[in-house]
């Protein structure tokens, strides 16, 4: 097997890197470790096998795949990597010992993309890029800070076909190594829109004719089943701790989701699926 992987990165001009000390993987390795330096490179990485055979048939740019010969043992991987080169990207062959520094997880599998950010930062080319075909649904999380209530979110908004997930200022980065793997590849799809200000969405909805929900449990509150969801609506899910702003409460039409057991509430992501699908469940059969 090991002479049949030489041979395949011989024949697919796979470059072998042997030093941890070649400048290819000390920034590489910075963009995983260091935040300040990824978003100062507009870099960040995507690892594991299935999250980078989605952004590969994607439209992002993809700079350099890093892979190991143990991965290349694999079907799979060795397909990635030959698309990969096909559509010119670099791709390099590293020992398990450089690739450790190159991976977050725990147990790596052995393929790791570079690739460019797309600060998607305006909400008009958010609204511009939906489709027409029903009111849009926006998902808007308020200073949302865990890495995998964000991934979850994102992945959740994908699957109901959801216009678009606004990020506002004090949530988690959505190019984090743990923000990135828990979309598992939605992340590539689904449009969004990060470091938006409580004004400049309340000022959004309002312009574009779009219903503010807030979730909150409060005497003005409607349960979500109650709510008219079929109509163009951004829906706010807020901070695990606090909740939703005061400023953006002040501005929206409140829902809250009614529980029967002990529990004081929900995690935020699971909240976000309840309420996401009441509105897709609306939306197909009312």
């Amino acid at each position: 097997m090991q002479r049949f992987i030489r041979l395949f990165f011989a024949m697919k001009n796979i470059q072998r890197i042997t030093s941890a000390a070649n400048p290819l993987v000390r920034l590489v390795s910075a963009v995983v470790h260091t935040q300040r330096r990824a978003a100062k490179e507009g870099l960040f990485t995507v690892e594991g096998l299935r999250i980078a055979e989605i952004a590969a048939s994607s439209d992002w740019r993809i700079r350099h795949a890093f892979v190991t010969e143990r991965a290349l043992t694999g079907e799979r991987t060795r397909a990635l990597v030959e698309l990969l080169v096909e559509r010119g990207i670099p791709a390099a062959l590293v020992s398990e010992t450089i690739f450790s520094t190159l991976a977050e997880t725990e147990h790596p599998q052995g393929i790791v993309l570079l690739a460019e950010r797309r600060e998607r930062g305006a909400l008009d080319a958010l609204a511009a890029g939906r489709s027409a075909d029903e009111p849009p649904l926006y998902i808007a999380l308020d200073r949302v800070q865990d890495p995998g209530n964000v991934g979850t979110i994102l992945r959740t908004a994908d699957a109901v076909g959801a216009a678009g997930v606004i990020l506002l200022h004090g949530s988690a980065d959505i190019y984090s190594g743990k923000v990135v793997r828990a979309t598992m590849g939605a992340l590539f799809y689904v449009p969004f829109a990060v470091h938006v200000a409580a004004e400049e969405l309340t000022r959004f909805a309002q312009e574009k004719g779009i219903e503010l929900l807030a979730t909150a449990c409060d005497a003005e509150a409607r349960t979500h089943f109650e709510a008219d969801l079929r109509r163009p609506a951004v829906i706010v899910f807020g901070n695990e701790a606090n909740g939703v702003s005061e400023e953006l409460l002040c501005a929206s039409e409140h829902i809250y989701i009614p529980m029967r057991g002990h529990a004081e509430s929900l995690n935020v992501s699971a909240a976000a699926t309840a309420v996401m699908y009441e509105a897709l469940r609306q939306r197909i059969h009312s």
